[in-house]
């Protein structure tokens, strides 16, 4: 028993040096949050922030579950774990994301992502969607695949104006690497952030193209309509 509590013992000695070298910070306010929680409690209390009525939002062909307002400090998160190398958050995220689709009753039989184009791959380093899908579905214990492939490169979502704009953006940008990966599938399509939701519906309509059963969608954050 004394082996057994001294080996016990070096992982939280090793905890607790990192933690007094390296302190674990909130991923939405910043300030030390002790303990090695990545979530300060006064962020725990307060997120996620829609509420269970919000999160659900019917898109025409597509429902789309998200716990976060993309807002404030939430916002502010997000915006880091694109495109600051926070890609550490996906964990907290992938959480939140879990626990919406456990809320709502979200079922599926397997994962995928909406990809980024091999452009926007190489520059960030890491693909933000297919690392929430990865969390979700390690800790669901579901297949997660790449079902989509972005052919062709397009300018953010984000810089466009208008729902118009931004559905001409994203139509043809998708297509499926291989049909018999989503015949007959309930799929859950998995992406950081829904604003007009022209990429969701765009990505859900090439899987139902090539025999998707039903998708679904989900995402950390939503814009308030």
């Amino acid at each position: 028993m004394d082996k057994g509590g001294k080996a016990g013992g070096l992982p939280a000695l090793r905890d607790a040096l990192l933690e007094l070298f390296f302190p674990t910070r909130c991923v939405f306010c910043r300030r030390l949050s002790g303990k090695g929680d990545p979530v300060c409690a006064a962020c725990r209390e307060k997120y996620p922030d829609v509420p269970m009525t919000g999160q659900i939002r019917h898109l025409p062909g597509l429902d789309c579950v998200s716990p976060l307002w993309y807002a404030g400090r939430a916002r502010d998160a997000l915006l880091r774990y694109k495109f600051r190398d926070c890609s550490g958050y996906a964990s907290v995220f992938g959480k939140f994301m879990r626990k919406c689709l456990d809320e709502n009753r979200i079922s599926c039989d397997s994962i995928t992502w909406v990809p980024l184009s091999a452009r926007r791959l190489r520059s960030r380093g890491y693909d933000q969607a297919r690392l929430l899908a990865e969390e979700i579905a390690a800790a669901e214990g579901l297949p997660c695949e790449q079902m989509l492939e972005k052919q062709r490169d397009t300018p953010a979502q984000s810089g466009l104006r208008g729902r118009e704009a931004r559905r001409k953006n994203a139509a043809g940008a998708w297509r499926a690497l291989d049909p018999a990966r989503v015949a007959g599938k309930h799929i859950l399509l998995v992406d950081d952030i829904v604003t007009t939701g022209e990429t969701l519906r765009e990505c859900a309509r090439v899987l139902k193209a090539a025999g998707a059963k039903s998708v679904t969608a989900v995402t950390a954050a939503r814009t308030k309509d």
